[in-house]
């Protein structure tokens, strides 16, 4: 790994850490038995860019921070940025856009924390309806921030973290 996509890793990482930590009562949106934090998605989603390993890196970092916020069952939901993360960063090797990505990985983060928490005792209706549209819903606003992010990223500073070719 470079040195470059070290440190952004590490950059993201730590913002995927913060969000819930420091902003998590303050972005944090609860429909019970759904919760959210908005731009919580965006260091991950933006972690794509850069390579699967620091995809995963990113996307577990924030399930940690999710796990000492809000415990064990948003910190096995969170653990799910990682599937879609890696997914994504290997679409983005194979060239496709990030908007691309972020509507393809939509189903796959949805599917996934709708799964992840009926092991814990959530009927099919909460974790398929109430969790995965839930979801599905907070990853399309993430992805917004995310691409208009990205958008002020390359055009003010040049800031291109994957190029392919």
């Amino acid at each position: 790994m470079k040195v470059k996509e070290l440190v952004l890793g590490a950059l993201l990482t730590a913002l995927a850490l913060l969000i819930p930590l420091a902003f998590g009562g303050l972005l944090g949106i609860t429909i019970p038995p759904f919760s959210a934090t908005l731009a919580s998605h965006v260091p991950v989603m933006l972690a794509m860019l850069i390579n699967p390993l620091v995809a995963f890196i990113v996307g577990a970092g924030s399930a940690f921070g999710f796990l000492l916020k809000l415990g064990p069952i948003i910190g096995a939901r969170a653990f799910m940025h990682v599937i879609f993360a890696v997914t994504g960063a290997f679409m983005i090797k194979k060239g496709f856009s990030l908007r691309t990505v972020l509507i393809a990985t939509l189903p796959i983060h949805a599917f996934s924390e709708a799964l992840i928490v009926i092991p814990f005792g959530f009927s099919l209706y909460d974790a398929g309806v109430v969790i995965g549209i839930g979801t599905a819903l907070h990853h399309g606003i993430d992805a917004g921030i995310t691409l208009a992010v990205y958008a002020l990223l390359t055009k003010t500073a040049g800031f291109v973290v994957y190029k392919h070719g």
